[in-house]
């Protein structure tokens, strides 16, 4: 018997965080958060490194996300708790593994959020030039920062009504681009009004980067989805998580995909692909070809308010999982304290203040070493992925070894798409070390994850490294009368094909 194994005891402190979030909110925070910058500016280096083949590129890497999401979500009704796939990495994996987890997306949550805020400053550079840059940083780094002081609910509808506004103007981006391929409109780039763009021969076709830039394109795409699995760590506010997650996590992936490939797909039917830099938004391609004059200003208001709304996900997400570590013995005792309203309020104080020195460093520091530590998002990002897909497959087994209940919300096609994915995401790391503009990003993140192992082998202590248990709470599925027989019959016959691991 395995000597680190306890009782089932659920963090106390879990219980004081408020539940105040709607199906309506976790729909749109998970929405909003993989719908920022990577989409609006980043989409432009990966069109670069791929050409057109960069839409299927976000069509498998979207169908791995939606594994892990699956995933994600199982464990999330199983255990709805708010330090999520950090507590399921402990639970499943070991104490070690949650540790590992939580404080890379921290981590990463922070390094996104230091980005988003430097981006503040250079849209409201736009209509203000005169005024510093440090002025518009500090004040969004606050004005955030209180908003998640507030209780749970004005976080949601916050996100709720900035995800909107993103989702809105990518619509009107993909209707307006639709008319300038169908009615030409202002279009003045003949040759490229059309699908046919995207197979161009004189472009260098569908894979005009060739094999090697579609294969280097998915460190950019990949790292574009970071930030949805979020949703997971909502379930420990959600009113009714065995409801609200599995909705979410059903509507969003394909949401998600409809906009980048759709959204991409027109763009490279209105410009070649070669014209689109790094320079300025593809988006405004778009806006520009309409004819619109007040375009400027419209995008650099959603890029505005997609930047507002990255930070305020990244506060809410790595406040609650420092929230929960403290629970488990990965952080602080002080990060578990709650305030009357119900949210951890030292994690977000914490949360501020590694902003502002975040934003002091990024003024001070040569560009180059900050691209070093930026670079760590990106493996990190993938890092929590896999470690979410090896706590559900660790979970799956124990399901099946110990006779548990099935799941209420099964993956699909278990096991098979699941082993996929995850030799997908290990397929993801391998390329960022070949890739040599990506090669720093992978020893920038070895280095990190040796950092965190050695941290957790000298500083944890106590309960930090035992194996605790997580409530679980999933209820009996109701069967037909066929399928109650034979899942009896499965029960009786350990060495068949149990149903807990049938999606």
């Amino acid at each position: 018997m395995d000597s680190t194994r306890n009782t089932p005891a659920p963090a106390p402190t879990e219980q004081r965080l408020a539940r105040g979030l709607t199906g309506r909110h976790i729909r749109f925070i998970a929405l909003g958060s993989a719908i920022g910058t990577g989409l609006f500016y980043g989409s432009a280096s990966a069109i670069q490194t791929a050409g057109p083949s960069v839409l299927l590129a976000y069509l498998i890497g979207g169908a791995a996300v939606y594994m892990v999401m699956r995933a994600l979500g199982e464990m999330a009704v199983r255990h709805p708790v708010s330090g999520s796939f950090s507590q399921y990495a402990a639970r499943y994996l070991g104490p070690w593994a949650g540790f590992v987890t939580g404080w890379s997306y921290t981590f990463e949550m922070i390094i996104v959020a230091l980005a988003d805020v430097t981006a503040i400053a250079v849209y409201m550079g736009f209509w203000f030039p005169d005024v510093d840059r440090w002025i518009w940083i500090i004040a969004a780094i606050f004005f955030i920062g209180a908003i998640n002081m507030l209780k749970v609910r004005v976080f949601g509808e916050l996100e709720y009504w900035f995800s909107i506004i993103k989702v809105g103007a990518i619509i009107a981006m993909i209707i307006g681009g639709i008319a300038i391929i169908v009615f030409g409109l202002n279009n003045q780039s003949p040759d490229a009004s059309g699908i046919h763009n995207l197979f161009n021969p004189e472009t260098g076709g569908f894979f005009g980067g060739g094999f090697g830039g579609f294969i280097a394109c998915f460190a950019i795409v990949m790292f574009a989805f970071g930030g949805i699995e979020i949703i997971g760590i909502t379930a420990g506010e959600a009113e009714d998580p065995r409801r609200v997650i599995p909705r979410a996590i059903n509507m969003v992936p394909t949401r998600i995909l409809l906009f980048y490939v759709l959204t991409l797909g027109v763009i490279m039917s209105i410009q070649p692909w070669q014209t689109i830099s790094g320079d300025k938004s593809p988006f405004v391609s778009i806006f520009d070809t309409l004819g619109i004059p007040a375009a400027p200003h419209i995008l650099n208001a959603v890029v505005l308010m997609a930047a507002l709304s990255a930070i305020n996900s990244d506060m809410f997400g790595a406040g609650r999982m420092m929230f929960a570590m403290s629970a488990q013995g990965h952080a602080p005792r002080i990060f578990g304290r709650t305030t009357r309203n119900g949210v951890p309020g030292m994690t977000i104080i914490v949360m501020v203040i590694a902003l502002l020195l975040g934003a002091v460093l990024n003024a001070l520091i040569p560009n180059e070493i900050f691209l070093i530590i930026a670079s760590l998002a990106t493996f990190a990002t993938v890092l929590v992925w896999l470690m979410i897909m090896a706590s559900h497959i660790a979970m799956k087994r124990e399901i099946k070894r110990e006779a548990k209940l099935p799941s209420e919300f099964p993956v699909p096609w278990w096991p098979a798409a699941s082993i996929i994915a995850f030799i997908f995401l290990v397929g993801v790391i391998v390329v960022l070390g070949i890739v040599p503009g990506t090669r720093i990003a992978l020893i920038a993140g070895l280095v990190w994850l040796a950092l965190l192992l050695l941290s957790y082998r000298f500083l944890v202590h106590g309960r930090g490294k035992q194996r605790q248990e997580l409530s679980d709470e999933t209820r009996p599925i109701t069967l037909p009368p066929g399928r109650r027989q034979r899942a009896a019959a499965e029960r009786e016959d350990p060495a068949g094909d149990d149903p807990a691991v049938r999606p």
